[in-house]
């Protein structure tokens, strides 16, 4: 694979210092989180076994072909790809930041990125490992996968969700599943050591690990699709908006933030995009406009564009990135609407409109760069949001990366 630069080069800085106190991390459910394995009382804090702690973050792009199957593991660290066993007929590609789901349409495959990291509110570990095949998890088309660090949930598309445990898919095993009770209209999702869902009449449930039901907020979430984890909360999309999902003290409460007006169902947010850590959400408002989700703010703002394929940020004051159908990524001020920047186009070839970001381009953010993957051009573009979308690397690569997901934020 030839990795090309406009300027230099890059090698990412280390983003979070690296704490090695002697006090511990803060407390969580040690039997079931991720991952702790057998460290000893001489181990050093952090300890991971059959992990390398690592200085700064460990990013890494999954990429697949759903035409051959051809799947690839680029670090960017090094900037090498790695290949791993081929999944055909991929429908979508998803990631909980260290696994990739591979959907097919009869199976979901689970791939460990040996990338990750784990953090604790006061600083971060990042960890590198050995790229490993996990297997595969029931669930045909619709199926979805939400995890925590110690369970993750698949959701299948006729919500009905099965619990894994968490630390069997890190020792490379599936593993036995969990039921949990009932049907549910949107995805489960797994939070402050319950999981959420909404029951087929639009209400809030919150269960604990077991599956027994624990006290609810009395919220509706009407034709829920849609779903992200921040640091304020768990939001999902509704009819007339975005529901926030909070945990305090043992306490879950739930806040409305309505969009304001009367949105047509075409425009309403149902797929948020954002960077991982982040309280900044996108979503297609439509074909001409793009959904931004201030969660701190609770303030939607709607921003015109021309037509959109996918779209992201990294929130904290840094452009909304829309890719467009002439190819081209386009920077917009969020707060103004105005477009402040754009790269030339860069796909080969014409993007389809309204994409979801479950398929085709997506954009890509970390806590520096942006990623884009061409598949007919058989190439993934970084670029710096920081500095006029400025294309720092090109990756280009022995397959078509149609679908794209990144591991290791």
């Amino acid at each position: 694979m030839l990795v090309r630069s406009n300027v230099i080069p890059w090698a990412p800085a280390a983003l979070v210092a690296i704490s090695l106190l002697t006090t511990s991390c803060a407390s969580h459910d040690d039997s079931a989180s991720a991952p702790q394995a057998t460290a000893s009382a001489s181990a050093p804090h952090g300890y991971v076994e059959g992990a390398q702690e690592k200085a700064e973050q460990q990013s890494r792009l999954l990429l697949n072909d759903p035409a051959t199957g051809d799947t690839r593991v680029l670090d960017l660290i090094t900037g090498k790809t790695h290949k791993v066993s081929r999944t055909s007929g991929t429908i979508e590609l998803t990631t909980d930041g260290r696994f990739g789901y591979f959907h097919t349409a009869g199976s979901t495959r689970v791939l460990d990125s040996g990338a990750w990291m784990v953090d604790h509110g006061d600083h971060v570990h990042y960890y590198s490992a050995a790229i490993r095949d996990v297997g595969r998890v029931p669930g045909g088309p619709g199926t979805r996968v939400r995890s925590d660090a110690a369970v993750t949930a698949v959701t299948d598309e006729d919500g009905r969700a099965r619990i894994y445990r968490r630390a069997g898919l890190e020792k490379g095993k599936v593993g036995s599943a969990r039921p949990l009770p009932g049907t549910h209209a949107g995805v489960v999702v797994p939070y402050a050591e319950h999981l959420l869902g909404v029951t087929d009449d639009g209400k809030v449930a919150v269960y604990d690990r077991e599956g027994r039901r624990a006290a609810s907020p009395d919220a509706q979430c009407e034709e829920v699709r849609g779903d992200a984890v921040t640091r304020r909360g768990v939001v999902l999309g509704c009819a007339d908006g975005a529901l926030l999902v909070r945990e305090d003290d043992g306490r879950f409460t739930a806040e409305k933030i309505a969009y304001g007006s009367d949105v047509r169902e075409t425009e309403r947010a149902t797929a948020f995009r954002h960077r991982p850590g982040s309280d900044t959400l996108t979503a297609p408002a439509g074909d001409r406009a793009v959904w931004v989700l201030d969660v701190t703010e609770r303030a939607w703002t709607r921003v015109r564009t021309g037509s959109v394929v996918s779209a992201n940020t990294a929130g904290e004051g840094s452009v909304l990135m829309v890719l467009e159908t002439d190819g081209a990524v386009h920077g917009y001020d969020i707060t103004t609407g105005k477009q402040v920047s754009r790269t030339k186009p860069l796909l080969t070839g014409t993007p389809e409109t309204g994409s979801d970001g479950d398929a085709g381009p997506v954009i890509e953010v970390d806590r520096s760069r942006a990623y884009l993957n061409d598949s007919k051009g058989k190439r993934v573009y970084e670029i710096d949001y920081n500095d006029n979308l400025r294309i720092a690397r090109t990756f280009d690569l022995d397959i078509k990366p149609a679908l794209m997901v990144e591991t290791g934020r």
